[in-house]
């Protein structure tokens, strides 16, 4: 049976013109009524006709979400959150993925997916063209990742502190000889850049010279690609003791390689990485890693999308999330 909004407002004690302001977020409700509406809304599955809205104001209530990899480790957690902020708003999400085999167009010629109010790109870097081909709609576009251009809106972590904390906390543990997997040649945009950026400034701080080809360029954040990095590093003489890799995914590549290598982790080398992933929760021995709060990023950019909607012709907005090192098993202190 279908929920109207009089079956709302009854469950939350309203009005239905309150529950129908709340719907079509008009201003002028009160904080502590909206949050009765917005937990009716949920409570009863109140989902709205978006025919019906469109006609009336324009917009379709509906939301995309663009993603490399649905696969990707720590993706899933920004998706449920990104799925759940965006409700309490009243929109609804589609997931679209960037990568091939969708029977789509490549997003960089297509622009945004038809009859969405609002597009949420999660994709570090950004592929070429994209960010033009989705601005000549005239579709919002908020980028979320590091990877950034001063025409959208963004929500991102500040990566040249967040590896400059990865690396310092490597030198608390007794690691000297710290090199880097993640670096991506010929895309100076990418979030990698900014990460080596602050890995060197954290070295220098700390008086230490890592010695030539520390930094490992990679093709693709894949396991492969970390485990062909990290064997490169570990065949070497002065081999390091501890890495800082840009995805718990090339961190989880770069594990096995030091199992591969006979190395102990963290006993020989330490590891770190990007992204607070599921799989390095499980990985043996579990990963430290630099996270940021998806739940936070998640309000932030469905916030942006809300203010930009309203204000189409406001500048820019640039959001810096916080970001905190996760201490796991992977950098017990050396000794």
């Amino acid at each position: 049976m279908t929920t109207t909004l009089r079956d709302v407002a009854r469950h939350a004690g309203v009005s239905v013109k309150t529950v129908s302001n709340v719907v079509n977020d008009h201003p002028h409700v009160s904080d502590e009524m909206r949050r009765r509406v917005r937990e009716a809304l949920g409570a009863l599955g109140y989902r709205p006709n978006l025919a019906a809205r469109t006609l009336r104001t324009g917009r379709t209530g509906l939301l995309a979400l663009v993603v490399p990899d649905v696969e990707a480790p720590g993706l899933h957690g920004l998706v449920r959150e990104v799925v759940r902020a965006a409700t309490s708003q009243g929109f609804r999400v589609v997931v679209e993925h960037l990568g091939a085999g969708t029977g789509r167009p490549a997003p960089s010629r297509s622009g945004a997916p038809p009859g969405v109010d609002a597009v949420l790109l999660g994709a570090d870097p950004v592929p070429p063209g994209l960010v033009d081909a989705h601005l000549r709609t005239g579709t919002p576009l908020v980028l979320l990742g590091e990877s950034g251009d001063p025409r959208c809106d963004q929500v991102c972590v500040d990566g040249t502190r967040a590896a400059a904390d990865a690396v310092e906390h490597l030198v608390r543990t007794g690691r000297r000889r710290i090199a880097a997997i993640g670096a991506r040649p010929g895309l100076a945009s990418a979030p990698a850049q900014p990460r080596i950026l602050g890995y060197r400034r954290a070295l220098r701080r700390a008086g230490l010279d890592p010695p030539t080809g520390y930094v490992r360029p990679i093709a693709e954040d894949r396991h492969e690609d970390g485990y062909r990095a990290a064997r490169w590093l570990f065949a070497r003489e002065d081999r390091p003791d501890g890495v800082v890799c840009h995805s718990d995914r090339l961190a989880v590549g770069a594990l096995r390689a030091a199992a591969d290598a006979g190395l102990r982790v963290p006993g020989d080398v330490a590891v770190i990485g990007f992204g607070d992933s599921a799989e390095g929760g499980y990985s043996r021995p579990t990963l430290t890693s630099v996270s940021a709060d998806p739940a936070l990023l998640a309000r932030e950019a469905v916030t942006l999308v809300t203010a930009r909607l309203d204000r189409p012709d406001a500048p820019p907005t640039r959001i810096t999330a916080p970001h905190a090192i996760l201490p796991r098993e992977s950098t017990r202190p050396a000794g």
